[in-house]
């Protein structure tokens, strides 16, 4: 398939009762793997990649770098990819544009694109978020390839008190629809886990929404039926090879 036939094809996997499962990788190695078990898309982690070049999460992997990373899993594999491209390495729309040229010049479909401020404090004004949504529709557009813009927000993951969620829903729902009206494909809510609340924001976001599999987040079937289009793995698949890889070496020591 060509690129422009991949993000069509990406775009298409995303159902709402039927959610895309997307087991995030790091390396071109890894998504072959993910790729040869049966996977639909592959889709890199930002917390993963960077931990497997030895860098922290947040931009702290160098942008060249990262590039060299998305065009090597893009050439490993026949299947659309979305790279984790947290906030695009840019704050200003013409600087965010640059930026998405050169990852889609890597062969990638989709990215997530998250709202906290990388680097600083807090979120993007809602109104500010939109805008660089809109730069990254733009860049996009400019390079005649439907990118899948998976708007993230990081409302829940800065709560990290579940009880606090209930009264975060509206904000993330004006959120959803303002990216949404900017060009985004699809609304990523990271730390939502309470079945009630992502049955709620699913009925009410105008974008196919996404969750990250939580240790006591329902099955694939349960997601499903509460109307999420796309599972997410996000660093735990990395933090489980990590983690085996040392209990081996401390069993040959």
């Amino acid at each position: 398939m060509t690129q422009v036939e991949k993000a069509i094809a990406f775009t298409a996997l995303h159902k709402a009762g039927d959610p895309l499962v997307l087991f995030n990788i790091w390396d071109a190695g890894s998504a072959k793997t993910v790729a040869e078990a049966g996977a639909a898309a592959i889709a890199t982690g930002s917390w993963s990649v960077a931990a497997a070049q030895g860098y922290p999460d947040g931009e702290k992997i160098p942008l060249e770098l990262l590039l060299d990373i998305a065009k090597r899993i893009v050439d490993a594999t026949t299947l659309p990819v979305s790279i984790d491209f947290e906030g695009g390495y840019a704050r200003e729309p013409e600087a965010l544009k640059a930026n998405i040229a050169a990852l889609i010049a890597t062969g990638a479909v989709g990215l997530n694109f998250e709202d906290q401020i990388v680097g600083g404090d807090g979120l993007y004004g809602e109104s500010e978020q939109a805008g660089r949504v809109a730069a990254v529709r733009e860049a996009a557009e400019q390079a005649g390839v439907p990118l899948f813009i998976n708007a993230r927000t990081d409302l829940f993951l800065k709560e990290r008190e579940p009880l606090k969620h209930k009264d975060l829903i509206d904000q993330a729902l004006s959120r959803a629809k303002a990216y949404a009206d900017a060009g985004a494909s699809g609304f990523f809510v990271p730390g939502l886990s309470d079945p009630d609340l992502v049955a709620k924001v699913c009925a009410q976001s105008p974008l196919p929404v996404n969750v990250m599999r939580l240790g006591a987040m329902p099955p694939r079937a349960d997601l499903g039926a509460l109307g999420v289009s796309r599972i997410s793995a996000g660093p735990g698949p990395y933090r489980d090879m990590i983690a085996h890889v040392s209990a081996q070496f401390i069993a040959l020591s």
